[in-house]
């Protein structure tokens, strides 16, 4: 059990710096009183994670270690992959954080709940209690949710300004890179050589897939960050006449 809270605290820590959760702490602590805020987080997390186990441990009962093992090592390849691409808050949910006036725990309790669904910290959650003691997961894991997001918290209640998220999700991803090269070592090491080279064949193609995606979704970025051609050059006629 103290194995499995252990892991499962820093992996979903390492998963929740620069996510979209941690920024919604952040925009809330920003206006809200924190351990309110803090408060909310600790219960949508504990019901997001027991959900999570749940459905994690059944899954698990019936499936050989050793391949959960290479699908938990594919998982957070991807999840690396996913964190080093970039998590930023939509228009939508920017304007959801700005506008909670009234009922601040209930408003963020239930957008930290639906966030979470379906987000890399629920699906390593999942992939986690699949075949480990599930009561370690759900504690380890809503622990270092919740201190991810305490941190955001902070920063946002002490500072007032956002952490560096590129040197954040770059750092995050090569703890997810390495938590991958090893649960991938555990799978493989007593696996047949059909499964090898299935396991092997799908990390290149993950791999191969991913940094195209990310290049187009920071090449997506630098484009809108850059003014167009034709406006500087009015601009500059503009202020020339």
């Amino acid at each position: 059990m103290i194995a499995a809270l252990l892991l499962s605290f820093g992996v979903i820590f390492v998963a929740e710096l620069g996510d979209k959760s941690q920024l919604m702490a952040m925009t809330y602590a920003l206006r809200y009183k924190w351990w309110v805020v803090l408060l909310a987080i600790t219960v949508a997390t504990t019901a997001v994670h027991a959900v999570s186990v749940f459905f994690g441990h059944f899954l698990g009962l019936s499936i050989p270690s050793n391949v959960m093992s290479i699908v938990a090592g594919i998982a957070m390849l991807i999840f690396g992959l996913w964190t080093l691409r970039g998590d930023s808050l939509d228009d939508d949910e920017q304007g959801k954080a700005d506008r909670v006036g009234t009922s601040v725990f209930l408003a963020v309790m239930s957008s930290f709940f639906l966030a979470e669904l379906g987000d890399k910290t629920m699906l390593a959650t999942i992939t986690l209690s699949a075949h480990s003691n599930w009561l370690g997961v759900w504690i380890g894991s809503t622990i270092g949710m919740v201190a991810a997001d305490a941190l955001a918290i902070a920063v946002g209640a002490l500072l007032g300004k956002h952490l560096p998220e590129r040197t954040i999700a770059i750092g995050a991803s090569v703890l997810f890179f390495g938590f991958a090269a090893w649960l991938l070592f555990e799978g493989l090491r007593d696996s047949s050589s059909v499964i090898v080279i299935a396991t092997v064949s799908a990390v290149v193609a993950i791999v191969g897939i991913g940094s195209y995606y990310i290049q187009r979704v920071h090449r997506a970025r630098s484009d809108a960050e850059t003014p167009d051609s034709d406006e500087v050059r009015t601009g500059s006629g503009s202020e020339l006449q």
